[in-house]
């Protein structure tokens, strides 16, 4: 295994202890944690290609160790009332249309190419630093009310924009199969 990987692995893992640190209302800890879950986002995809250790696993283990850690966050975040529910709701429903979407794709036998957008990245990165300003007002008591307020329009619309992107890529991916495959009957 590489070390991007193992990077990208150890993130997969803090998942159930940032949880358990929100429940026990350990804000500061969990503050902490998904700070470094945060950087080793960017620091995985950044070793993986300037070490050319980029690798099949590591395309699929990155997304979905994004995908835990932001829903689970998002959803205790959310149950916990420091979230409005209807970001919560979005937040889950575009990584629940990524995934059955990548599902729906493989069902159907098509090549899946997980590449994400661009704007798919700056939402999980603005996402990420939401959740951090959030941690942080609830863990040392400074009042980011507005950056969080703000933060909360800003990572709707970017979800929203994200997961249509992937609903347009696939829709036109399976069309075009759909097509062909008409046509070689």
């Amino acid at each position: 295994m590489t070390i991007p990987n193992i990077i990208t692995f150890g993130r997969l893992l803090s998942v159930p202890l940032v949880v358990w640190c929100l429940i026990q209302s350990a804000y500061v800890a969990a503050f902490f944690l998904v700070l470094v879950a945060g950087i080793s986002d960017g620091l995985d995809g950044y070793l993986a290609k300037k070490t050319m250790q980029t690798s099949e696993l590591g395309a699929i283990l990155d997304p979905l160790a994004d995908k835990a850690l932001l829903v689970s966050l998002y959803v205790t975040l959310g149950l916990q009332e420091h979230f409005p529910d209807w970001l919560v709701v979005l937040v889950v429903f575009r990584d629940l249309l990524i995934i059955g979407g990548v599902l729906l794709l493989l069902l159907m036998r098509i090549k899946v190419r997980v590449r994400p957008f661009f704007v798919s990245k700056i939402n999980t990165v603005v996402q990420i630093a939401l959740t951090v300003f959030v941690l942080a007002q609830l863990g040392f008591s400074i009042d980011f009310a507005v950056v969080v307020n703000v933060g909360i329009f800003i990572v709707a619309g970017l979800t929203t924009i994200s997961g249509l992107s992937y609903f347009v890529s696939w829709t036109r991916q399976t069309s075009e199969i759909e097509k062909d495959r008409f046509l070689e009957r």
